[in-house]
């Protein structure tokens, strides 16, 4: 049985309910737009900020990671949309009702404590540029404050509204993109937006995968008849290095670029010098 989305291709959040690296929050329109009209279950195994699944607001879908935090914080939208706001809303005060640094390292010590979607929600929200950060060996949250005000409890609470709206046809998984696909079935639809492989190993715990092996569980949806986009930092640069990919003769139909603007990650790591050679293009690949 074929569906299509809740909301018209030309609605979608307004605004993004976490800030994430990689987020495709202002270009989600134009990759929904190359989608099929129809499809059956949609499913998007690296949802990070969910901003292309908010874009296509699917009647049912599937959205997982492996990053349990992550994942919690989606859940909780779904089943109880006020416990988000209240993690929210008791963070911003205790941030705001005392010295900003200390109060926002007091709860940066509780999530590295017991690592949770409570806090991970305000510190994404808290931390300097947006950026959550995590030190490879043991996982441990190393983002400093914020200069900018977090957005208040009443703006986020109206994100958090339009967000349970958006997604109210999606069940959240906590597992790897391997089960996710192999769920897909012929007339299926998946989104595939993987880490750049070299800027993102240390963020958000980023799951960890063979491109190969993302290659071949994707030719495998192919043969099963579901249809895959993929999104890859094919234009990229790292550094002084371009990141180029080689594609697998036969498993792509067609191949787009979506211009994504300037580097998120690079700005905060260059702290506000120029970033002229910094641009990313995205490569969609569409095995359709």
């Amino acid at each position: 049985m074929q569906h299509s989305s809740l909301a018209n291709v030309e609605a979608q959040p307004r605004k993004q309910l976490l800030k994430w690296i990689g987020n495709k929050q202002r270009f989600a329109r134009e990759i929904v737009s190359y989608f099929p009209e129809t499809y059956g279950t949609y499913y998007e195994p690296f949802l990070g900020s969910g901003a292309v699944l908010g874009a296509l607001a699917p009647e049912r879908a599937v959205g997982s990671d492996i990053f349990s935090p992550l994942v919690e914080i989606w859940r909780t939208l779904c089943a109880a949309p006020y416990m988000l706001k209240a993690w929210y809303e008791e963070r911003w005060h205790l941030l705001m009702a005392g010295e900003k640094i200390a109060r926002y390292e007091q709860i940066k010590e509780s999530y590295n404590a017991r690592p949770n979607g409570a806090d991970l929600l305000f510190l994404c929200r808290a931390c300097y540029g947006g950026v959550v950060r995590f030190r490879q060996r043991d996982g441990y949250m190393s983002t400093p404050c914020g200069v900018h005000t977090p957005i208040s409890p009443e703006s986020f609470a109206l994100r958090v509204d339009e967000w349970a709206t958006y997604t109210r046809g999606t069940s959240f998984l906590l597992q790897d993109y391997r089960e996710t696909m192999a769920m897909a079935r012929a007339g299926d639809l998946v989104y595939c937006d993987p880490p750049y492989s070299h800027s993102q190993r240390i963020l958000y715990g980023a799951q960890a995968f063979d491109l190969r092996e993302l290659f071949d569980t994707i030719r495998q949806c192919k043969e099963r008849g579901v249809a895959v986009a993929l999104s890859l930092d094919g234009t990229k640069r790292s550094g002084k290095l371009r990141c180029a990919i080689s594609l697998p003769p036969g498993l792509f139909e067609r191949e787009l670029f979506v211009q994504c603007g300037r580097s998120m990650l690079k700005r905060f790591q260059m702290d506000g010098r120029t970033l002229e050679h910094e641009a990313v293009a995205d490569r969609l690949l569409l095995t359709y």
